[in-house]
C-alpha cells in the first residue's frame, strides 16, 4: 500500500505529550509497556516529566515489564532503577516473569520453535534468577501457550496500553499504523496507543541526550562493537536482531556465552556461524571469506529448497513460511536479480517468524520495480 507522511506544526516531542496527555484524560487505566530499551525510556521519561509537572495522574498509571529471562544484566539493573522512581511518584509496577512462548533463531536445529520464559522444568538452567518481587503467574495466562502479545491484552482490556513502538523500526510496523490512521483511529484493536510512532532514531537519541537519560551500557558495547546506530536493537538473547551480537558482547560479559549455552545448547551456533548466511549477516569479513569464489546461484539454490518442503522445512509454521516465500518468488522472479534471490534465501534460512523480513523484500523489490518503471516513463515522455 502507498504511504503518504505529512508534515505537522509541532515537533515529535511536543505531539508525544498530547497524546500521552489525551490518554490519561479518558479517566482510565493506563497501562505502559516498558522493556528498558531506548524507546521506552523516551516513553517513560516523557511520562515522568508530565507526572512531576502535575499534568497526568499517577495513580491512573500501571508500568509493566515482561522479563523473558535472557536479557542482559544491564537491562535487568535499569529496569530495577525505573521501577523505584514509578513508584516513588505514585505509579504502580508489575514485573512479570511468567512461562510465555519467545521465538528462539537458535531451534532451526530441531522441531522446537519456541522457548519458553522462565521453564519450571528447567530451572537449573535458567539465564539469571527472577528477582523476589516478580509475578510468576497469573490468572488470565495460558502457561506455556500464550506469547505475552496474547496475555497482556486479554489480561488488561479495561484499560488503554500505550508502548515505545515507531514505525521506522519496521515495514511492519509502518503498515500496521498507516492502515490504523488511514480508517480514522487512533488506537488498535488491542486498545494500543504509540505515542512515539513517528519518532525518528535521531529524534530518539537527541531526546535522551537533551534530557540526560542514562542508557543500558549494552548500547555503548554494541557501538564499540561496529554495529551501527540503526541497528542498535536490544531484545532478548535468543531473537535474531541480538543472537548476532552474542560472541561479540562476550568480550563484556565473560560467562555470558557459557551461561547461554547451558540454558540453550544450540547457541553456540552463534560462535560457529554468526558471521554468515544462516544469520543472514552481510559483512566485511563475510564478504572476504567468500571473495574468490564462484557467485552461488541463489535462485536454483530457493527452487531446491522448495522442491521438498516437508523435508527441508519439518514443522507446520515452518512450512507456513516458507510457502509464502515461494508465492513471493514466483511473484518476482520475473524483475529479482541474484542479489534479491540472495536475499530472499538468506531471510528464509535464517528465519523469519513473523515474516518481518518478507514484508521488508517485498517492498524492497517491488518499490525498486516501481522507480525503475517510473524513470522509464518519463524518459519516453521526454521529461
Amino acid at each position: 500500500m502507498a504511504i503518504k507522511r505529512c508534515p505537522a506544526s509541532i515537533d515529535v516531542v511536543e505531539a508525544a505529550k498530547i497524546r500521552i496527555r489525551n490518554v490519561f484524560r479518558n479517566g482510565l487505566p493506563v497501562y505502559m509497556s516498558f522493556s528498558g530499551g531506548k524507546d521506552s525510556l523516551c516513553l517513560s521519561q516523557l511520562v515522568m516529566n508530565l507526572i512531576q509537572a502535575g499534568e497526568i495522574t499517577p495513580a491512573q498509571l500501571t508500568v509493566q515489564f515482561i522479563d523473558e529471562e535472557a536479557i542482559f544484566p544491564c537491562m535487568d539493573e535499569k529496569v530495577r532503577e525505573w521501577r523505584k522512581k514509578f513508584i516513588l511518584v505514585g505509579a504502580k509496577f508489575e514485573w512479570f516473569c511468567l512461562e510465555v512462548k519467545h521465538y528462539n533463531c537458535f531451534n532451526e536445529l530441531s522441531n522446537d520453535e519456541t522457548f519458553i520464559c522462565w521453564d519450571r522444568y528447567k530451572k537449573d538452567v535458567w539465564v539469571r534468577q527472577p528477582p523476589s518481587f516478580a509475578i510468576r503467574n497469573h490468572p488470565m495466562l495460558h502457561a506455556r501457550r500464550d506469547a505475552y502479545q496474547d496475555f497482556l491484552p486479554r489480561a488488561y482490556a479495561d484499560g488503554i496500553t500505550i508502548t515505545g513502538i515507531r514505525a521506522t523500526e519496521s515495514v511492519q510496523r509502518l503498515q500496521n499504523i498507516a492502515i490504523t490512521t488511514q480508517s480514522g483511529k487512533r488506537i488498535t484493536k488491542r486498545l494500543q496507543i504509540f505515542p512515539l510512532y513517528d519518532w525518528k532514531d535521531n529524534d530518539v537519541w537527541l531526546y535522551l541526550l537533551q534530557e540526560k537519560v542514562d542508557i543500558p551500557e549494552i548500547y555503548l558495547f554494541l557501538w564499540q562493537s561496529g554495529i551501527s546506530r540503526r541497528r542498535l536493537r536490544v531484545s532478548q538473547f535468543f531473537s535474531v536482531d541480538t543472537a548476532k551480537s552474542l560472541v561479540q558482547m562476550n568480550e563484556y560479559y565473560p560467562d555470558l556465552m557459557e551461561r547461554i549455552v547451558r540454558r540453550e545448547p544450540n547457541a553456540y551456533l552463534a560462535a560457529l556461524y554468526w558471521d554468515s548466511e544462516m544469520f543472514g549477516r552481510s559483512t566485511t569479513v563475510r564478504r572476504q571469506n567468500e571473495r574468490g569464489k564462484k557467485e552461488k546461484d541463489y535462485k536454483a539454490a530457493l527452487l531446491k529448497l522448495f522442491s521438498d518442503l516437508d523435508g527441508n522445512f519439518p514443522t507446520k509454521h515452518k512450512r507456513h513460511v516458507a510457502e509464502q516465500y515461494r508465492k513471493f518468488l514466483m511473484r518476482v522472479s520475473a524483475i529479482a536479480d541474484n542479489k534479491d534471490c540472495k536475499a530472499i534465501y538468506e531471510g528464509l534460512i535464517s528465519g523469519d517468524p513473523k515474516l518481518r523480513t518478507y514484508r521488508a523484500l517485498y517492498q524492497r523489490i517491488y518499490g525498486r520495480y516501481i522507480e525503475v518503471a517510473k524513470k522509464k516513463e518519463g524518459m519516453r515522455n521526454g521529461q
